[in-house]
This record gives structure tokens, C-alpha cells and sequence, in this order.
């Protein structure tokens, strides 16, 4: 939890109804409908340039995959086929059927389903709440010897747990954007995704889908399995499906009639030997550590996006990242080492390389830029070499020419064969106190962002990678907002996420400065305030006073 799940976002500005039961019903009908597309191989793979097709081997395990834990190393399993799923609320675990003899079931079915569970008024057993902090925060080791445990006393359950197709979790209390804060509530929106309450995700399942009691969504991804576009790509589907093709009625409901014939969800029935009370308290006190000491902030960047940087003739990204070394630099008065993922999928099961995006060129610029002897052409020549530089990266590490996995292969092999090299020993323990990553929109045409700029996609983020460092993700949203994830610990006496995201907007906004079509933007102290927060057109809350989305109701 925290330092390798990863979570991604609802709609920002919209939620498409406020029943809790019918968006799990949606959502879970499009998520089993996007396995069923790929189980008939009819997603199409994506392709670099429009020519060259990446490697799809990681979508194999996005459904019917745990992450189960070992005394040495954790290994995947993953199932042909599930047609159940695992579904949490207050404390209680239950088995959800997915299927009937007739097929999937329809959302207002799953609804239904779900509505039984929200009704279900049977308290937790004893530590029965608190099961899931083993996959959180316990020693891998320790959750291991206590699953051998679960193995001969709570095989039923457990295997109900991991054989499901995902993880569903049904929060009780709302989350998202609220008109009250605006700000405070996209930054416990993004803790509750990343962290929840320590013991309310499975984070060993391939991903949870988490439901608000207000009908907000999320996702909470284990990591091992695949890397974020993966499960971005899925999550694209999901979202267009369940608005645009699904659907609700105008009182909010799934359309379509329930199905009372059904069996009700089975309660999961956990027999937990005291041996193991200690275990799951153990693990309880470190992941509500790990929750309270990380610091998340999120905020909407509308102030210019991806149209403004084309009309600049320059990488959307490479221009985030060389601001973000001036906005880092300012944050802490030096330079780091910093970590940007890229694929590597145009090899065989390629994952990613990393891209250091703090080079010498980047670092020339930044001094330029706090230099009140340089001018502004002078700053925006040296701006202009350092995206090249950062674009010749990036290049290299989807080629394959990066030195980030070799060095890494290096001293694995050097550990298996008990040789010592202080070199690869000095690389390894190098600190990433900048990690970064951009969340591909990776199926434009699933979304209609002139129309209903409101309906795509927040994005995503993740934990620092080091206890004095940042993790900082964002997405682009249409053609003229940038949303960007922040986190860091608050146990650090150097790092603040708030004050990096001030940095960051300033930072944008005084690179956009140095060109023609950006001198008229001017630094404005930063908050989600009325404009910011209403410019889409869309509610804060759950209240859609925009143009509504096809398949949707005008009084939602």
C-alpha cells in the first residue's frame, strides 16, 4: 500500500448517479464486458505512430489475477475464468455471482445484487474487518505464514478472495469533488484511493474497484501484474461504456428490470485461529501508519493544456517535465535525481525503462530561468535544448538504450553470483527523489471532449519513492487542462505537497511566458475557486446542471 499500488480517478467533475448500488452495477457489467472483448481477442492493439504495434502480453492478467505472497518471493496467479467477484462492505466479506445460465448479468441485476449487500445488516466477525491490512502493510513473509494458516482454516473464503474476477470494495462514506472545499476534497478523494482505511482493499488483487456511498468511483492497482496504461486502457472503456452505452434512468437506477430470482451474495464465513490476531493487528498499526503519514494533492491545471504546447511546436511532455525540474528546484533549492517511466513494449512482455529527466540541459535552463541577468530568448534557446535532450531520452528508453533495467539486471546477477561491486552497490541505493509519470489518454474516441468536455478521465497517482521525495503524476485532459497528482510524506521535514503544486503551476506559467502565445498568462494565486471549479460546464457534486451524456438522464 502506497509504495507500489497505484490508483486511478472517476469523471472530475461529474458523478453519473448518486446510487452507490447502481454505478457498482454499471460499472462492474462494463468491466466484465471489456474481459469478454479481450477474451475474444477484439481489442485492438495499440499502436506507437499509428504504424508500429506494442506488446499486449500484459493484458493478459488484468481479470482473474492475485498477487500471492511468499517466504522468499511473491509469485502471480491468475485463472482462466472467474465469474464471481469479491465484493467488501463495512467489515464483511461476500461472493458475488456474475453469471447466469443466460450470461453475464445485466446491470440492473448486478445492482440489485448490490443493493442486497448495502442492506445487509449482519455485523463483521471478530478481526474479520481488519483482514485485508495483511495485504497492506504486513511483511510479505508474515502475511504468507498466515495465509498457509487461511489455507486449512478459511479455505472457502480465501478462495472465494482470490479466485474472484476483481476486488470490490463498497465504501461507506462519499468522496470527490464538493463544492463546500473543492481543494481539501480532491486531496482526500486521492488518499482514499491510494490508501483507503488500511484494511477496506484487497491490494493483492489485480486492481479493487472502489464505489463511494455517493456513487464516486476508483481504483486501487496492484502493481506487479502490468503498468498503467494497462489498466488505463481498461479504465477508459469502463467509464465510456457505463455513461454512454449503459446508462442510467431518470431516477437515477441502472436501466433495465432486476432479476429477483437470483441467490443472494453469499456472506464469506472466515474461521481466524487466535494464533494470527496478532498478525492482522500488526499489520492494522502499519498501513493506518503508512495512511496517515502520506500527504496527497491533486489539483486541475486549466490555466493552458496540450493545444497551447502544439501551438509551441514542442513534446507535451518533455514541456511538463523540464518545468517540473524549475518547479522542484524551487521547492528545494537543488537538483535531484529523477525518475520518469517510459514503455518498453515495443519488445516482447516490454515493460518500462526510466527516462532521467533531470539532465545537464534541464539544469542550464532552471539557472537561466532564476538568473535575473538572462533574457527571456536566452532562456527560451536553452528551454528548447533541454526538451530536445529529454526527447533524444526518451527515445533511447523506448528503444530499448536505456541504462536503468541493465544496471539493475547487472546487479542481480551480481548478488546471485555473491560478487561485489561497489559501483552497481552505489546505483542501487541511489535515491529517486523526484519520481514522475504521465497517464496516457490512449482512446480519444471513446470521448466526446468538445461536447462533454465534463466525461474523461482524472487520472491517476502514486506513493513517493522516498521518504524525502516526490511522486508527481498528471494526465491530459482535452486540449486545455493538465491535472496533476502529488505525494509526499508528511513525515518529512523537506517536502510539501501543496507548496510543490504552487510550484508547479508558477513554474508553467513563467515557461509559457517565454513564448509569444503565452505572454498574457500571468501568475494568479492558486485554488480551485468558483471559476476554476465550474469552467467545465460540469456540478461538484453529484448534481449534473451541464450538458448531459448520451444515455443519461437531464435530472441526475
Amino acid at each position: 500500500m502506497v509504495n507500489s499500488n497505484y490508483y486511478m480517478m472517476d469523471f472530475l467533475y461529474v458523478t453519473p448517479t448518486p446510487l452507490q448500488a447502481a454505478r457498482a452495477g454499471n460499472a462492474v457489467h462494463a468491466l466484465l464486458l471489456y474481459r469478454h472483448r479481450l477474451n475474444r481477442q477484439e481489442i485492438l492493439p495499440n499502436l506507437l505512430m499509428g504504424m508500429r504495434p506494442l506488446c499486449s502480453a500484459q493484458y493478459e492478467k488484468i481479470f482473474n489475477t492475485t498477487r500471492v505472497p511468499g517466504i522468499q518471493k511473491d509469485y502471480i496467479r491468475h485463472l482462466h475464468d472467474s465469474r464471481h467477484v469479491a465484493v467488501f462492505h463495512r467489515g464483511r466479506f461476500f461472493r458475488l455471482g456474475t453469471h447466469s445460465r443466460n450470461g453475464l448479468l445485466s446491470p440492473r441485476a448486478l445492482e440489485h445484487q448490490f443493493q442486497q449487500i448495502l442492506d445487509d445488516s449482519s455485523p463483521a466477525c471478530p478481526h474479520e474487518e481488519h483482514l485485508a491490512a495483511l495485504t497492506a502493510a504486513a511483511p510479505r513473509g508474515t502475511w504468507a505464514q498466515v495465509r498457509r494458516t487461511l489455507k486449512t482454516q478459511a479455505v472457502e473464503a480465501l478462495e472465494a478472495v482470490e479466485g474472484a474476477a476483481f476486488f470490490v470494495s463498497l465504501d461507506s462514506e462519499p468522496a470527490g469533488l464538493s463544492r463546500e472545499d473543492p481543494a481539501a476534497s480532491l486531496d482526500a478523494y486521492a488518499h482514499a484511493l491510494l490508501a483507503g482505511r488500511g484494511h477496506d482493499r484487497w491490494f493483492d488483487k489485480s486492481f479493487t474497484l472502489i464505489v463511494f456511498s455517493n456513487g464516486k468511483l476508483g481504483l486501487s492497482v496492484e502493481h506487479s501484474w502490468a503498468d498503467c496504461p494497462i489498466s488505463g486502457h481498461m479504465w477508459e472503456f469502463t467509464l465510456a461504456t457505463e455513461c454512454f452505452q449503459l446508462g442510467y434512468a431518470a431516477d437515477g437506477h441502472c436501466k433495465g428490470c432486476a432479476d429477483p430470482t437470483l441467490p443472494q451474495p453469499q456472506r464469506l464465513q472466515w474461521d481466524l485461529p487466535d494464533q494470527i490476531h496478532p498478525s492482522i493487528s500488526l499489520a492494522l498499526r502499519g498501513a493506518k501508519l503508512l495512511s496517515e503519514n502520506v500527504d496527497c494533492h491533486v489539483f486541475p491545471f486549466s490555466r493552458f493544456g496540450k493545444s497551447f504546447i502544439r501551438r509551441c511546436h514542442l513534446s507535451s511532455d518533455s514541456f511538463i517535465q523540464i518545468a517540473l525540474q524549475l518547479a522542484h528546484f524551487r521547492d528545494r533549492g537543488q537538483f535531484c535525481l529523477t525518475y520518469e517511466s517510459a514503455m518498453t513494449r515495443l519488445f516482447l512482455e516490454g515493460r518500462t525503462e526510466t527516462v532521467r529527466s533531470c539532465t545537464r540541459e534541464a539544469c542550464n535552463f532552471v539557472r537561466a530561468m532564476e538568473d535575473k541577468e538572462k533574457t527571456d530568448p536566452q532562456r527560451l534557446a536553452l528551454f528548447r535544448v533541454a526538451v530536445d535532450k529529454h526527447q533524444a531520452l526518451l527515445k533511447a528508453a523506448m528503444s530499448g538504450q536505456g541504462v536503468d533495467r541493465h544496471l539493475f539486471a547487472l546487479y542481480v546477477v551480481s548478488r546471485f553470483l555473491h560478487l561485489q561491486s561497489p559501483f552497481l552497490t552505489q546505483v542501487h541505493s541511489e535515491q529517486w527523489q523526484l519520481s514522475t509519470s504521465q497517464i496516457p489518454v490512449q482512446q480519444m474516441h471513446l470521448f466526446d471532449v468538445h461536447n462533454y468536455p465534463d466525461y474523461v478521465s482524472s487520472g491517476g497517482g502514486f506513493g513517493p519513492a522516498d521518504d524525502h521525495g516526490y511522486g508527481v503524476s498528471y494526465i491530459f485532459m482535452g486540449d486545455d487542462m493538465v491535472t496533476f497528482h502529488i505525494s509526499s510524506k508528511k513525515s518529512s521535514t523537506k517536502t510539501d505537497s501543496h507548496r510543490l503544486g504552487q510550484h508547479i503551476e508558477d513554474a508553467l506559467l513563467d515557461v509559457a511566458s517565454l513564448f509569444q502565445a503565452g505572454q498574457h498568462l500571468q501568475r494568479r494565486s492558486r485554488g480551485l475557486g468558483e471559476e476554476d471549479s465550474t469552467h467545465r460546464r460540469g456540478s461538484l457534486s453529484n448534481q449534473n446542471e451541464g450538458r448531459k451524456a448520451p444515455g443519461m438522464s437531464a435530472d441526475l
